[in-house]
């Protein structure tokens, strides 16, 4: 049971995700859509949202750092470790989002905490990627071209959105780049959605006791 609920906490973390994206753009005067800003914007320093979705984001990576643990645990095979190990290493990374390594706000001028941001969320995308292809093998054959699939999209999307996303530190419009980048995060997060579930779905292992000394079997005569 407990190995379950930290599965659950996969769940539990992608519709955090998106409660996040959905209530602090509400409360962001100057936010202007979903499909032109990112979600990075919502947590830059000096946002009017910095203060709200800075703890919400902590409690996402402690989440998925849960979700770790329970993959972990799910499955005695490399790949499986590989795929918790890659999902520990995207939360402990993503802690630095919300608080060393945020943006500045749009329209501030480029600068050197722009940039850093910028190579985190490169390595936090390698570190997707690794995840989802260790991942590909934990179920069936569905679930690995499944997972095939979302590496190819998030791929896609992460080009296309490096290339859109260059006019932020300039205060240059950018119609597409939100569009762009949460289509690449969606994935992502419905991937972890189906990992989860399916674990929970998977039959659980057989006890290692022997049971209570009353009901075991005699050994047979020789």
């Amino acid at each position: 049971m407990p190995n379950r609920r930290l599965l659950v906490c996969g769940v539990i973390a992608s519709l955090l995700y998106v409660g996040i994206d959905w209530l602090a753009a509400l409360r962001y005067p100057g936010y202007h859509s979903f499909t032109a800003q990112v979600v990075s914007e919502l947590m830059a320093s000096g946002a009017p949202t910095e203060r709200l979705v800075d703890p919400l984001f902590l409690l996402y990576n402690t989440l998925v750092l849960a979700f770790a643990v329970g993959v972990w645990r799910s499955d005695r095979r490399k790949r499986s470790r590989i795929t918790a190990a890659s999902l520990a290493a995207f939360a402990a990374i993503g802690f630095l989002g919300p608080t060393v390594l945020e943006m500045n706000v749009r329209g501030s001028g480029e600068s050197t905490s722009d940039l850093l941001h910028i190579v985190l969320t490169g390595a936090l995308v390698v570190l997707v990627l690794a995840t989802v292809v260790a991942g590909a093998s934990l179920r069936g054959r569905a679930f690995r071209l499944y997972s095939y699939a979302t590496v190819l999209l998030i791929i896609a999307s992460g080009i296309l959105t490096s290339f859109l996303i260059r006019g932020i530190g300039t205060g240059e419009p950018t119609p597409w780049v939100g569009l762009s980048e949460r289509i690449n995060i969606g994935l992502f997060l419905l991937w972890s959605t189906v990992l989860a579930l399916s674990l929970l779905q998977a039959p659980r292992p057989l006890e290692a006791h022997p049971g209570p000394p009353g009901l075991r079997r005699p050994l047979p005569a020789r």
